[in-house]
């Protein structure tokens, strides 16, 4: 439906608008469904770290993601840069009580399309394969 003289669409879609209450956006997925968020701390910010691997496997799923949000540990298939993870979904997630991840890394030496060896190093000089 046209308008007169513009000629422009006026069933366009908004991605943001602002009211009185403040700004409104419309989220991507890849942000809409991400983990719980880490509860604010004065001391500052919890390192994040992330890893990828490679499992060659014919399928085209063969990327893997890790990285960790303050003591949580998540895993994910790494679809590439165009279309995001769904973040709702992990492959597998660990949460540590005692000590929280600092630092992790894929065995990239042993990776089969089967099995993944990833060594996660922790605050308290802890390490874990």
């Amino acid at each position: 439906m046209a308008t007169e003289g513009g000629g422009k669409e006026m069933n366009e879609i908004k991605t943001q608008f602002t009211t009185r209450e403040g700004l409104y956006k419309l989220l991507p997925h890849s942000e809409y469904s991400r983990p719980n968020r880490v509860p604010f701390n004065s001391q500052g910010s919890n390192p994040v770290r992330v890893s990828f691997v490679n499992l060659n496997d014919q399928s085209g799923k063969g990327d893997r993601l890790c990285f960790n949000v303050g003591r949580e540990l998540y895993f994910y298939i790494y679809k590439g840069f165009r279309k995001a993870a769904d973040l709702s979904k992990p492959i597998d997630k660990r949460i540590y009580k005692g000590t929280q991840p600092t630092c992790h890394d894929f065995n990239h030496l042993t990776v089969t399309a089967e099995s993944v060896s990833l060594l996660v190093g922790f605050s308290a000089a802890k390490s874990n394969l």
